[in-house]
Parts: structure tokens; sequence; C-alpha cells
């Protein structure tokens, strides 16, 4: 079994770029994420599960940096991690029934929407 293929290298820089966005961002690893595995050749909604999975780790490694660094507000975050939990289960259920074109279509609107927010 080759380790070095073309697709290992191509999904090891997605990992790289997710990282580094959400790390530098606080956001943007999931999208990275989504945008490359559907880059090669995962179908919208194994692209958008897989990308999923990965948020926990990057997640995880993200927040141990800003914890440590005193930038965690611990309140706020008591009244937005069990929303956040519940949205995140209701969108997962959402994602199983939607179809991959109309998947795609929300997801490129929901991009939109954020840019033009973060751009103002």
């Amino acid at each position: 079994m080759k380790i070095f293929t073309k697709e290992n290298m191509k999904n090891a820089i997605a990992g790289l770029l997710a990282g580094l966005c959400n790390g530098l961002f606080g956001a943007g690893g999931g999208t990275v994420a989504v945008l490359a595995l559907e880059k090669a050749g995962l179908s919208p909604r194994q692209a958008h599960a897989t990308a999923i999975s990965i948020m926990l780790p990057l997640s995880t490694a993200s927040a141990m940096v800003y914890a440590v660094g005193g930038g965690v507000d611990w309140h706020a975050l008591l009244w937005v991690a069990p929303a956040l939990m519940g949205g995140s289960a209701l969108g997962a259920k959402l994602t199983g029934k939607i179809q991959g074109k109309t998947l795609k279509l929300i997801f490129g609107i929901v991009m939109l929407a954020a840019g033009g927010w973060m751009a103002l």
C-alpha cells in the first residue's frame, strides 16, 4: 500500500488549510474541508459528514490553545455550547434528508451570507 499518493497529499494539504483557517479565524475549517473533500470526489453528503468528523479534533486543538491563553469566555460557553449541540444534531439529521444538489445550494447561500456579514 502506497502512503504518499496524490490523493493523500491533496487531503493532507486540505487538512492543513482547514486547520489554519480554524485556528486563525475560529471558524472556516469545516468550509475548507467540505470544498476540498468534494474536489477529492466525495458526494456532498459524504463531504459534510466527513468535515464534521474532522472538526472535533480540529476544534479541540484550537480550543486548547485559546483556553490556555485565557481567550475563552467560560460564562458564554456555558450558554452557547448546549444550543450549538442541539443545533448540530438537528442539522446532521436534516443533512441526511436533503438531496446533494440542494445541500450544495444551501451551503453556498450560507457561505455568501457569512462572507457578506464578515465584510461589513
